[in-house]
């Protein structure tokens, strides 16, 4: 009877190696294990690293484009309030409204308010440093727009002629203070404060009196305005209401169209809105890269550790434990660079106040907690992904000819 115990020995080995409490400790006990493994090839990971860092730096840039045109063509104000246009024009320097037809505007049934502005920009094609002036009475201004002064008065704007309030991106770029002359064009203006807004796209407007952006020698708007916005009641109907403006003012000396302001921002937009679709499959590339460079590394570092793998296997790791020691390398790794990238964009796109526009429509690039969110995601999720191959690898490692190739 005395063999028995002998024999469960010998068929179980690594119980005597390793005491059975030990064989399969919580995963957060091998946390010091994976580190030194990294650390052990820093050159290795500090590439990885710094590749994923790139391209999730990227793809958060490609990321807030999309983010900034969803936010400037939906939501509660893109959806209820209306754009009336001159038909059949394009740039805002071509549409030429009388001002009295806010009067006539108002009086439709289903419209609430309405705010004539005038526009002007300093450049109707795509540009990254496109500056657009809103002229508007301060009044209904006031009103109809969320703005918060940073820096200045109401006071001081509604005063003075030639006073404008400028949006903190603007502000940024052209490290605007109030006090500040300011001079583009034929427009000069006295920077009467800075504003910001809970619609990113608003901080890369100034905003002027309307009666000095129709007086400005060279922009001969007296008595005319760009568009009409036109804010609607609760219960309107504003595809119904946009109807029976323009059937309103048909009889009227200038034709027009009226829109939602989210169709009409993003029929202004149409060229960008296409490169944007385009920048949608850059930002997939991005992934794609990090997905194959961290699971090109990771089977380097497998090949690299076959005997180490098998090592571990005659101490009592199971297969799966390895397989998940593997993955947690691949993961680390990429969200490692993953977090640098984002962070690095978040903060490029805070600091920068980047926008891109056309026709007096400015795209903002605004940092924010669900691209944050995302590019974490996103990295961590890659890593997850690219770990697998490598780890079902060094999982199925065989123990005997592994130690005979080490």
């Amino acid at each position: 009877m005395a063999p028995a115990p002998r024999a469960s020995i010998l068929h179980h080995p690594s119980s005597i190696l390793v005491p059975p409490s030990t064989l399969n400790p919580p995963m957060f006990r091998f946390a010091p294990y994976i580190f030194k493994t990294l650390w052990g090839h820093r050159a290795r990971t500090l590439l990885t690293v710094s590749g994923s860092a790139v391209a999730l730096f990227v793809f958060c840039f490609v990321g807030a484009v999309q983010e900034g045109m969803r936010r400037l063509t939906t939501g509660r104000d893109a959806e209820r309030t209306l754009i009336v246009f001159q038909e059949n024009r394009v740039c805002p320097t071509s549409s030429r409204l009388p001002e009295d037809y806010a009067r006539t505007i108002g009086e439709i049934p289903g419209v609430r308010d309405v705010l004539p502005v005038q526009v002007w920009t300093n450049n109707c094609r795509a540009s990254l440093d496109i500056v657009v002036f809103n002229g508007a009475p301060p009044a209904k201004l006031r009103e109809s727009r969320d703005l918060q002064l940073v820096s200045g008065d109401w006071p001081a704007f509604e005063n003075g002629r030639d006073a404008a309030l400028v949006g903190r991106s603007v502000a940024q770029r052209r490290r605007l203070e109030r006090g500040d002359q300011f001079s583009i064009g034929d427009i000069s203006v006295q920077v009467a404060g800075v504003f910001s807004s809970s619609v990113p796209a608003e901080e890369n407007l100034i905003y002027t009196n309307l009666e000095f952006l129709q007086y400005t020698r060279g922009l001969n708007a007296a008595g005319l305005v760009t568009q009409h916005e036109v804010r609607l009641d609760e219960d309107a109907e504003p595809d119904a209401v946009a109807r029976a403006i323009d059937v309103e003012l048909r009889a009227g000396p200038v034709a027009t169209v009226t829109r939602r302001k989210g169709a009409f921002q993003a029929g202004t937009l149409a060229d960008l809105v296409d490169l944007i679709g385009f920048a949608h499959w850059l930002g997939y590339a991005c992934v794609a890269l990090v997905l194959s460079l961290v699971a090109t590394t990771t089977v380097m570092s497998v090949q690299d550790r076959i005997r180490e793998h098998a090592v571990l296997k005659t101490l009592g790791l199971r297969p799966a434990r390895v397989f998940r020691l593997v993955i947690a390398e691949s993961a680390l790794t990429c969200a490692a660079g993953g977090i640098v990238g984002t962070a690095a964009a978040l903060a490029v796109l805070g600091w920068s106040g980047l926008a891109v526009g056309a026709e007096g429509v400015t795209v903002a690039f605004r940092p924010s907690v669900a691209l944050a969110g995302l590019g974490t995601v996103v990295s961590l999720g890659t890593g997850l992904v690219a770990g697998v191959l490598p780890a079902w690898q060094a999982a199925r490692t065989e123990i005997v000819p592994a130690l005979r190739e080490g």
